[in-house]
């Protein structure tokens, strides 16, 4: 018998975890990618399959012995290459490094039936390259250059933003440019994107309090939004900026009650927004006033009643997480489709209502 088609699907892993990604570059599979962070055992990333026919969920599990894993990406054209930011010891100090690793050539062949085998002999990553630059301090995150061929990769570290040429194969990288944070105190990067849009040229970073801009031709900043939200981009609220007039946010939402700390569009219907808290709640908003997306008032129907349009809205709130979720994303195969992971290693997949799919649709 078929699930109902809303419901989620959980899967549990045994470690906590904060790093979720879509595989960008796998379009027919809906593929996961999660990295654990566990201080006494040897760290995972689970590839995730879901089966959308049958409603269940395939693993196979790769081990990352570098550390713990903070941020994962996944390469815009290669699916077995992904990168890790990841915490290690050296010295009874910690750093954060980032490195760039290639699936096992058969990872697919380990068995989805008996998970006790692939237990006693996991396979392992293989490290292409680091993206460490021990001038340039520890890394928070790196970006892929969107829908690029996967040879650009971005980090984040301390207070510079490194763009990286990977070459023969992502088994090395040298720094094409840098961008530097200037200012008083210890200035850090805590986290940024790079836009899809204007030939994939600009980076969105955020440092403190402000969200800046950066034109990456130039690696010169292009806005800064000084105090975009209170304590560090914790501030409950998520808000909507239009980068040509930064005084005030366009949209601001409040449904939150602590700390918000993932945002993500839909790839193919922009008003699709979610966004994940440590309020253990993950929101499903219709933000059609700050749409791309032309709104259409008149039915393409010929003697349908014209449709009222649709109104900015939180579509639906998700309750099965008990813990902070850090990470929200969208999958790379099905629009509809979205997963999210809370920090004691729960991961939910669900999809968009389909009375709202169907009217977005039709």
């Amino acid at each position: 018998m078929k699930m109902e088609d809303d419901a989620p699907v959980i899967y549990g892993l045994e470690f906590q975890a904060r790093a979720l990604t879509a595989q960008t570059a796998e379009t027919d599979a809906i593929r996961f990618l999660v990295g654990t962070q566990s201080l006494k055992f040897d760290n995972q990333i689970h590839i995730i399959d879901f089966d959308d026919e049958n409603n269940i969920i395939n693993k196979n599990v790769l081990l990352h012995q570098a550390g713990e894993i903070w941020h994962i990406g996944a390469s815009p054209a290669d699916k077995a290459v992904l990168t890790t930011c990841y915490n290690k010891t050296s010295d009874s100090r910690v750093v954060s490094c980032a490195a760039v690793w290639r699936m096992p050539s058969d990872w697919e062949t380990g068995s989805h039936e008996s998970p006790d085998d692939t237990a006693h002999n996991p396979q392992i990553l293989e490290l292409l390259c680091h993206l460490d630059d021990s001038a340039h301090g520890n890394a928070a995150c790196v970006l892929w250059e969107p829908m690029g061929d996967g040879k650009r990769v971005i980090s984040l570290a301390d207070n510079h933003a490194l763009l990286w040429d990977l070459q023969e194969s992502s088994t090395q990288a040298t720094v094409s440019s840098t961008a530097t944070l200037e200012g008083k105190g210890q200035l850090k990067f805590t986290s940024g994107k790079w836009s899809p849009h204007h030939n994939c040229s600009q980076l969105a970073t955020a440092n403190d309090t402000a969200i800046r801009g950066w034109d990456l031709r130039t690696m010169s900043q292009i806005y800064c939004i000084e105090n975009a939200h209170g304590q560090l981009v914790h501030d409950c609220k998520v808000k909507f900026w239009d980068v040509r007039n930064v005084q005030e946010p366009v949209k601001t939402l409040e449904e939150h009650s602590h700390w918000v700390w993932s945002v993500r569009y839909n790839h193919s219907h922009d008003q699709l927004v979610l966004t994940a808290s440590s309020d253990s709640r993950l929101i499903l908003s219709n933000m059609v006033s700050i749409s791309s997306e032309p709104v259409r008032t008149l039915s393409g129907r010929r003697g349908a009643q014209a449709k009222e349009p649709l109104k900015d809205s939180v579509v639906s709130t998700y309750e099965e997480h008990e813990d902070s979720v850090y990470a929200a994303e969208w999958s790379s195969a099905d629009p509809w489709l979205f997963a999210s992971l809370s920090y004691d290693g729960r991961l939910v997949i669900n999809r968009v209502p389909r009375a709202l799919k169907y009217r977005i649709l039709l």
